[in-house]
């Protein structure tokens, strides 16, 4: 149920992220759009009843709980940045808005933007994480909580992957090629 759940909220964040685009660029109701929107963290909010209710009801915790922690985790640090992006796009590409900002190539700019996904990624970790330590504590010693470890550990594991990323792009910034070295 928990799987099945997973992937109706995601299909539910792509429904109203296209409902909320076709209020606001097609009926021309932003407010409404708006609205729609700000819906999405609901799903989250009933994946996340619906998994403790699972496992208060004597479900041992596997690693479908440990993805629906995973999937809140990411729709919370991440979702807001994909409803604009998509926005952007959508909005260039269909109803003649200005092209989407591309994040610069070079330099001291694209190593903040680096560090600014990385940030989002390991908030990202750091909310599944804690829902993860949740469960954990909600099951108790009794409990087989190893999947959810396991799931801790990928996560540190993505956020070690994203600062290192960031941390690259500190320690060895891209940097334009001139012309004379093009050749």
């Amino acid at each position: 149920m928990v799987v099945a759940l997973i992937i109706a909220c995601e299909v539910g964040f792509w429904v109203l992220l296209g409902i909320g685009i076709l209020l606001r660029y097609v009926a021309k109701m932003p407010k409404a759009s708006t609205v729609v929107l700000l819906c999405e963290p609901v799903l989250e909010v009933v994946l996340f009843v619906t998994t403790v209710i699972d496992l208060r009801n004597g479900a041992e915790p596997d690693w479908k709980h440990g993805l629906a922690a995973v999937y809140i985790g990411y729709s919370a640090a991440l979702g807001h940045s994909t409803v604009k992006w998509v926005d952007a796009r959508v909005a260039h590409r269909f109803f003649g808005g200005p092209p989407p900002v591309k994040p610069a190539k070079y330099g001291a700019a694209r190593t903040l933007h680096e560090w600014k996904t990385a940030g989002r990624w390991v908030l990202a970790a750091v909310i599944a994480i804690a829902l993860l330590q949740g469960g954990i504590w909600y099951v108790g010693d009794d409990g087989e909580i190893g999947s959810l470890r396991d799931w801790q550990r990928n996560m540190l594991f993505l956020m070690g992957i994203n600062v290192a990323i960031a941390l690259s792009y500190t320690l060895f910034p891209k940097r334009e090629r001139s012309a004379s070295s093009a050749r």
